[in-house]
């Protein structure tokens, strides 16, 4: 039995999510197990670095999985690629070590939550970006995001209603970085809960436009109060960026 590290990228506006729910085989973690059962001719499960929520897309996704075959990492590669649908992408396989695990393994995540900001109309990028059209005050932006780096409990900001483990992370960088018409966010931490990083968003934009003060977010965490925290954003804006191991 062989373990493998597959590296994927996927569009993630038409599937609900990440992983596999009992009612609907439309979720990436599904496509990507039935494909490779087919395959392997045997039944595989797929673990991911995280579980991206309905409509949040990966330009980097890395999951693991075991299995017993004579096909090649080149031929169950070709395989993929060939059958998968086409907003779903095998950047690469291997094999990786017996006790590599796409989650556990997985050292720190970095996400980039996009912005546009202007009036005129983005059509081509529309499916990838949010658009946010209220004035915005990017230095009180950045003060209420240098509160939240550090480690911290942040059961502000996740939708999660019981929380099985702890909500405590840490937040190693949030950079706002100005392109444009284009706002990015780029969020880079140990891990990150359920919406943690749209409600991030949402919590600064109203810093930026106004509606709270930058030095809110501190009560915010030690509130642990979701219900005060900023709006969960949409999640066509955001893009699951980067991973290391």
């Amino acid at each position: 039995m062989m373990n493998y590290k597959l590296e994927l990228c996927y569009d993630g506006t038409r599937y609900n999510g990440w992983q596999k729910l009992g009612d609907t085989e439309n979720t990436i973690q599904q496509k990507l197990e039935t494909l490779l059962s087919r395959l392997l001719e045997q039944s595989v499960e797929v673990s991911a670095s995280g579980r991206t929520d309905a409509g949040v897309h990966a330009r980097r996704q890395v999951c693991s999985f075991k299995a017993e075959t004579r096909l090649s990492c080149g031929e169950i590669l070709e395989g993929l690629r060939k059958y998968l649908p086409e907003d779903i992408g095998a950047l690469s396989l291997e094999t990786a070590p017996e006790r590599f695990h796409a989650r556990y393994s997985c050292k720190s995540k970095t996400y980039i939550y996009r912005i546009w900001t202007a009036e005129e109309p983005n059509v081509f990028e529309r499916k990838y970006l949010y658009f946010f059209r209220k004035p915005l005050d990017t230095g009180a932006m950045r003060k209420a995001a240098g509160l939240l780096r550090g480690e911290h409990d942040f059961s502000a900001f996740t939708s999660a209603k019981k929380m099985k483990k702890s909500a405590v992370r840490q937040i190693y960088s949030i950079d706002i970085i100005e392109d444009g018409a284009e706002l990015k966010l780029v969020f880079k931490g140990s891990g990150f809960l359920y919406n943690m990083v749209r409600i991030f968003t949402g919590t600064l934009l109203e810093a930026g436009t106004g509606e709270r003060a930058p030095e809110s977010v501190t009560e915010l965490l030690a509130s642990g109060n979701r219900a005060d925290a900023g709006f969960t954003a949409p999640a066509c804006g955001l893009t699951l960026y980067d991973l290391e191991y």
